[in-house]
């Protein structure tokens, strides 16, 4: 009679292991491979647009990239959070534990953690409209300023999810900071960029001659091959743009593909360094943040008006007159005699 008893929980397991224990077993699986084949399907989706895309011109395409990297991203774990949600209430049936028992504990807990995590509530609100309402997407170059900063901060999006961003700056820093907590951006890429150059020059200098040396090297870079898909306008010379004591500034502007305006700024100002250097004058460093005008050329003969007076020898000593004090210079009537 024992030996029956004893074998009755036994007996009870196995059965509980080839029915309920099974079926555990095989949700748990089955929301795995559902979570894996989503991100697969989720990837190929997206390579799919992709080759969609690339029939149409390059800057329709980036910024449908980059909207289409962001919500992948959120539809993903979206799906995963769901998948991985549904699986957790068939394996709590089939431990046989009453979903009704669980409503108590689980408004408690919905009240705890909607005070204790109300920030995370918040992040993921801000992260759904900033994604809805395309404010900015992966690979975008970014300005944006946090509750309680004074200063901002600038780098490329690495990732969007519904409750954090993820910048790297431009000194390879990464940045992440809760969607919440983001109170203004700034979007450097957005559908086109400006790369913008400011010319120091002094006012001695012609105006005239200097904007035909920008607008040339302006040209210069919009038939470059190399450059030239990066641009979709020919730069232009704005023409005075600040006027101080001791110099004035002249402003060339360039319209360009998003996240692509530092690199035609650096093409400007090589060029422009190149042809002030042809014509005698050095560009100072710093061409659009440091103010000065320019230096002339040590290999170039200075112009008359900026010659600077040939150094002198030292006057001699005073000499002094009786009691030490020092002797004044002499009198007309003195120098005759």
């Amino acid at each position: 009679m024992s030996a029956v008893i004893a074998s009755a929980p036994l007996t009870d397991v196995s059965h509980w292991a080839r029915s309920s224990g099974l079926e555990i077993v095989l949700i748990v699986t089955g929301a795995i491979l559902m979570a894996r084949l989503t991100a697969a399907s989720c990837a190929l989706v997206a390579r799919r647009i992709e080759a969609h895309d690339a029939r149409t011109d390059q800057l329709s395409r980036s910024e449908a990239a980059k909207h289409r990297r962001a919500v992948t991203n959120v539809v993903r774990w979206s799906l995963v959070v769901l998948i991985t949600g549904v699986a957790a209430l068939l394996v709590i049936q089939r431990l046989n534990i009453p979903l009704t028992s669980l409503v108590a504990p689980a408004t408690v807990a919905g009240v705890a953690v909607g005070f204790g995590a109300q920030r995370v509530v918040q992040d993921v609100l801000a992260g759904f409209l900033l994604i809805a309402e395309r404010q900015y997407g992966f690979g975008d170059v970014i300005r944006f300023s946090t509750l309680g900063a004074t200063t901002g901060v600038t780098g490329t999006v690495e990732d969007v999810t519904l409750r954090i961003t993820r910048l790297r700056t431009v000194n390879g820093e990464v940045v992440i900071v809760p969607n919440g907590q983001i109170v203004q951006v700034t979007n450097l890429s957005r559908d086109w960029a400006r790369a913008v150059v400011d010319v120091p020059v002094p006012h001695s200098v012609d105006v005239t001659q200097v904007s035909s040396l920008l607008r040339d090297a302006g040209d210069d870079v919009f038939r470059d091959p190399h450059l030239r898909p990066l641009l979709l306008d020919p730069p232009t010379v704005m023409g005075v743009e600040s006027l101080t004591v001791d110099q004035l500034e002249i402003r060339l502007v360039a319209r360009t593909l998003p996240g692509r305006q530092f690199e035609v700024s650096r093409a400007l100002r090589s060029r422009i360094a190149v042809a002030f250097r042809d014509i005698g004058l050095s560009v100072p460093a710093g061409l659009d943040a440091e103010p000065g005008g320019f230096d002339p050329d040590p290999g170039a003969t200075p112009p008359p008006a900026t010659t600077p007076p040939p150094a002198t020898t030292p006057p001699p000593a005073a000499s002094t007159g009786p009691g030490g004090a020092p002797a004044g210079p002499a009198s007309k009537g003195e120098t005759d005699l």
